[in-house]
Parts: structure tokens; C-alpha cells; sequence
């Protein structure tokens, strides 16, 4: 699965994520993002930063841009508005963002809930790559709208419902 022109650029900020049992992570990543553009926007060219870093850098980020002082699995930083999407000229690439990923929080969230880090990651790009589409989950409605759709290009890659455990509890 390769969205026409989709082009991701994975920059491994911490050794850590090449050390750990995520095999070929540039493949996957772009792959899931892949996978979001090609439901979302299908024929629309886009790029897309990722960045796998690590706790202090993300809780520096998330302090300064979102006034929370604290580490966070993932973070997604928008360059524009949705609108975007459909550029005057169809063959024009339209950046979308940036999505950052911290591995320890990633890492034990992972283990925590009995997962692979490399699914764990992979639904942390797919829900970071939503979100520079715009959707949110601030609110009941839109997080159950949000979560069908990771559910729904998850399940097309292979990885089991992520929210599976707390939709039953």
C-alpha cells in the first residue's frame, strides 16, 4: 500500500527505537501513514514528518506548545488547515506536518497493555497522522469517531483493535 506521492520522512531522534524490536520501522511507519492518506485522501500527494524521540525532548514540546509539563506518547503539529487537502493544482504536494513520538512512553505503554512496541508505535502514527487531518478527541462524539477510523486502518494493517481492552471495561 503506497498513497500516489504520500512521501514520509522518518528521523530517528533516539537510538533507542532502532535498538528495539521494531524491525524496519521506516517501512512500517510510512506504510501506516500510508494507509491513513489513502482513507482519508486518496490521489491527494502529501508529506509527512516523523520524528521518534524520547521523553525529555517531548515533554519540552509538550510544555512549550501545549502548556502541559509533562512527557506524552505522541505529538502531532499541524501546518495548516484542512482545506489544504485540495491544492489548486492536484499534482501539488501538500505538507501536512509533523508527527513526534516519544519511546520510553511509548515503550511502557506498550508493555502495560501487552502489545508490541512496533504496534503500539504504528497506532501512535496512525492517530498523530489523523490528527494532522483534523480530527480530534476532545470531546465523547469526536473521540468515537476518531478511534472507528484507527480501529478501521489498524485492522487493515493487520494490528489488533488497540482500544479492544477498554471498550470492554
Amino acid at each position: 500500500m503506497r498513497a500516489a506521492g504520500t512521501e514520509v520522512l522518518v528521523e530517528f531522534a533516539d537510538a533507542r527505537w532502532q535498538a528495539s524490536d521494531v524491525s524496519d520501522a521506516s517501512a512500517m511507519i510510512t506504510r501506516a501513514v500510508c494507509a491513513v492518506i489513502d482513507r482519508e485522501a486518496p490521489g491527494h500527494p502529501v508529506e509527512i514528518g516523523i520524528r521518534l524521540t524520547n521523553d525529555s525532548e517531548i515533554q519540552s514540546l509538550n510544555r512549550d506548545w501545549r502548556g502541559q509539563d509533562k512527557p506524552t506518547n505522541v505529538l502531532a503539529f499541524a501546518l495548516g488547515e484542512d482545506e489544504q487537502l485540495v491544492p489548486a493544482d492536484p499534482a501539488q504536494t501538500v505538507p501536512l506536518g509533523d508527527v513526534v513520538v516519544a519511546f520510553e512512553t511509548c515503550a511502557r505503554e506498550a508493555r502495560e497493555e501487552s502489545k508490541s512496541i512496533a504496534n503500539h508505535l504504528c497506532h501512535l502514527v496512525v492517530h498523530g497522522t489523523l490528527h494532522l487531518l483534523g480530527y480530534d478527541h476532545d470531546v465523547a462524539d469526536d473521540a468515537e469517531i476518531m478511534e472507528a477510523a484507527e480501529r478501521e486502518i489498524l485492522s487493515g494493517l493487520g494490528i489488533p483493535d488497540p482500544y479492544a481492552d477498554s471498550v470492554a471495561a
